[in-house]
């Protein structure tokens, strides 16, 4: 039980750094909403196909958190730990039904769609409705995106058997 819990929880610690990086690596200034386009989303999803809604959840809330902590977005921290985290448990819970199983990439897509709005939602507050719509594109298509290559991703690791992925 403990062996399997570390090996659990060393999953989450490498899934989480890379959401990290992959945040960190490409990130483009919306200088409307003082936020930023990034790459993470794609390791959201594939933690949210590899560990389930908790893990997707874990996963998107942490490692995007902690991005926007080390890139300087502090202000984004708390939101981006909801809004992302509730992207990655929005996806593993949808990718656990029928529809998830017959076509991977809608629990996903659904996934960014809800992220897009969460953030729109949470910039209605910070920085006006106008601000919050214009930054709406840019995060759809960042999370459809995600969506995308997370899917060919899964599919490629599903053949190579190295992940335990559904």
């Amino acid at each position: 039980m403990k062996n399997q819990n570390l090996k659990e929880m060393t999953r989450y610690a490498v899934m989480i750094a890379l959401t990290t990086v992959m945040t960190m690596v490409v990130h483009i200034p919306t200088p409307g909403t003082k936020g930023y386009l990034n790459l993470g989303d794609m390791v959201v999803f594939l933690a949210a196909v590899m560990f389930g809604k908790k893990g997707g959840f874990i996963v998107g809330g942490l490692g995007s958190g902690l991005a926007d902590v080390l890139l300087g977005y502090t202000h984004y921290a708390p939101i981006t730990f909801i809004v992302k985290g509730l992207e990655g448990f929005i996806a593993g819970s949808l990718l656990e039904t029928n529809l998830g199983e017959k076509a991977q990439i809608i629990p996903m897509a659904l996934g960014g769609v809800w992220m897009a709005f969460g953030y729109y939602i949470a910039e209605i507050f910070m920085y006006g409705a106008k601000a919050a719509l214009a930054s709406m594109p840019g995060n759809i298509v960042q999370g459809l995106f995600g969506a995308v290559v997370a899917t060919a991703l899964s599919m490629a690791l599903k053949k190579t058997g190295i992940f335990d992925i559904h």
